[in-house]
């Protein structure tokens, strides 16, 4: 579907039916509509008239289509391998080449991303044997499980089963939970969050504030290097920073995975989550205290504890290889255009339920229509910057973040732009919809240098910078920014906070949850006409302000000396 042109003296349709002609700042546009509209449309049809250049402020309209556009039934979800993602990808190319953007991979906007898509068929199986016999789990209910392996079926046979507390092997934090066992062809049972987010001692890991070992994908990774056959993680919303629905809508149906020269087959047989309830059962079948057990999994004496309990699990599969997209566009710079500012957001979502479910769509609006619109925005912004920046500004939509940071990953494994050469990634995810902020809020605060660049430019929107206030659900973890960051590259997640100017703190923290219980990977996030954005046009502005500067600058930012993700830059 073409989208709305963005010319110079193409116009958009305003609230009263009026074509407006874009390039206005939206102060000015709101202070007088209709002597303000028929004034510009007379200077771009009266011959001999010089038109002004186009405003660099954000385009509140154009956001607004462009959420609108994304978030439609018609992109089905924007799910890759989907004719979502074939809408979905056609409309950003149309967006970058009608900014006069160029492409950023050579002569393509696109990168090709090998993917396949792993569709269990629907009769998964768990049961686990211990006292009483044989205990089958219910799908969805109580457990939902997978394999990331490039096979028709997976399954476990009898497998033992190991509690291994959080499964972390941190020798910077001086923790092995399996330093004194074996799990070759067991199955392990795992705690999700860090041992800092258990006693909620500031001494251990991080404290409250989750690392990257807290997060389940590096769970099932390490679970894979220790020789398990399986994994089961036990679902907690406090540390998950979701509930269980979520769970079960972002890993039933078709799963997406890297597709790999060995199909995966370092992967454990069998992934999966079993609910709170159900590991409570677990523990009781085994004779165990779970309380007990997971209390001391946070302590540095805990000892991996052998459950007395066997797994038999089995999956089967359908499998499709097939390629997807991250979209890249670029502006060259003056006089530095091999050194690179990147703005990222993702343009994926979870597309359909399955028909069993009722087969509704996942418009993701807010997650993350709003941040790819984000994105177009800031490049209309830069496109009409003049003089151009010293440095390039480059904007890439990846595919499949849903799926575990996929196309980033594939990204930062084969740079389009050499990673040593960008100066910093500023990442657009779930923007925040609604009005003012004091605050900014900036997640895996203590970062980098890029944090000053954040303060300096709220400041002058009378804004100040604070640390995410839920830093044990680990939302830097959870999105592109990880990519680059682990790679070398100072990346930024920030947006507006809690500190609502009209409500309050209290009544910010209360629409965050409400969002996160009621429409995060939900299929009630959808787009409405009635969303305040005035906040987010002013996060966007602050994200354009940094960029800028950055852009011409010939400094390079560095990660703090206490971030985890710490390396040398230059110059």
């Amino acid at each position: 579907m073409a989208g709305p042109t963005r010319g110079r003296c193409t116009g958009r349709i305003g609230p009263e039916g009026d074509e407006v002609a874009q390039g206005i700042a939206l102060s000015r546009f709101r202070a007088a509509w209709v002597g303000g509209a028929l004034v510009v449309v007379a200077a771009c049809t009266a011959a001999g008239h010089k038109v002004p250049p186009p405003s660099t402020d954000i385009d509140e309209i154009g956001f607004r289509d462009d959420v609108r556009v994304l978030a439609s039934d018609e992109f089905e979800g924007r799910k890759p391998g989907t004719p979502g993602e074939e809408k979905t990808v056609a409309f950003l190319v149309d967006q970058f080449r009608k900014l006069g953007l160029k492409p950023g991979n050579g002569e393509s906007y696109l990168q090709q991303v090998p993917l396949v898509e792993i569709a269990a068929n629907g009769d998964a199986t768990l049961s686990i044997k211990g006292r009483g016999g044989a205990k089958p789990l219910e799908y969805a209910k109580d457990m939902v499980i997978w394999t990331k392996r490039e096979v028709p079926e997976a399954s476990l046979r009898r497998s033992e089963l190991v509690f291994v507390g959080y499964g972390i092997v941190a020798p910077e934090y001086e923790w092995n939970d399996y330093s004194q066992v074996d799990v070759h062809g067991k199955t392990v049972v795992v705690m999700v969050g860090d041992p800092g987010y258990g006693t909620k001692d500031p001494k251990v890991f991080r404290g409250n504030a989750e690392t990257y070992y807290g997060r389940w994908p590096y769970k099932v990774e390490e679970a894979a290097r220790q020789g398990a056959a399986g994994i089961l993680l036990i679902h907690d919303t406090g540390a998950a920073g979701y509930a269980w629905n979520v769970v079960v809508n972002d890993r039933t149906g078709p799963q997406l995975e890297a597709a790999t020269s060995d199909g995966n087959a370092g992967r454990a047989a069998i992934e999966g989550w079993v609910s709170l309830a159900a590991a409570r059962g677990m523990f009781e079948q085994a004779g165990l205290d779970f309380e007990a057990l997971t209390a001391a999994a946070a302590r540095p004496s805990f000892k991996a504890t052998a459950m007395g309990l066997e797994a038999d699990a089995a999956v089967h599969n359908t499998l499709r290889r097939f390629t997807s997209s991250n979209v890249i566009a670029v502006l060259p710079g003056a006089n530095h255009k091999r050194e690179y500012v990147i703005y990222t957001a993702h343009w994926d979502h979870l597309g359909r339920q399955s028909p069993q479910a009722g087969g509704a769509i996942f418009n993701g609006a807010v997650d993350d229509a709003s941040g790819v619109a984000g994105l177009l925005m800031l490049a209309q912004s830069f496109s009409r910057t003049h003089p151009a920046a010293d440095r390039s500004v480059a904007f890439i939509a990846f595919t499949a973040e849903e799926a575990g940071l996929l196309g980033s990953s594939y990204y930062v494994g084969q740079p389009v732009f050499a990673l040593r050469d960008t100066v910093a990634a500023l990442n657009l995810d779930i923007l925040h919809i609604g009005g003012p902020t004091r605050d900014v809020m900036v997640f895996g605060y203590g970062n980098s240098e890029l944090e000053d660049y954040l303060k300096e430019a709220a400041l002058l929107q009378g804004r100040e910078i604070r640390p995410d206030p839920n830093p044990e659900q680990g939302f830097y973890y959870r999105s592109a920014q990880l990519s680059f960051a682990r790679s070398g590259v100072p990346a930024l997640y920030a947006k507006a906070g809690l500190d609502d100017s009209a409500h309050g703190p209290a009544w910010g923290q209360q629409q965050l949850n409400d969002y996160m219980t009621h429409r995060y990977h939900q299929t009630g996030d959808k787009y409405s006409a009635d969303w305040d954005v005035r906040g987010t046009l002013d996060d966007l502005r602050l994200y354009y302000e940094i960029g800028n500067r950055l852009a011409h600058s010939r400094r390079f930012p560095r990660f703090y000396p206490n971030s985890e993700f710490r390396v040398s830059r230059h110059p």
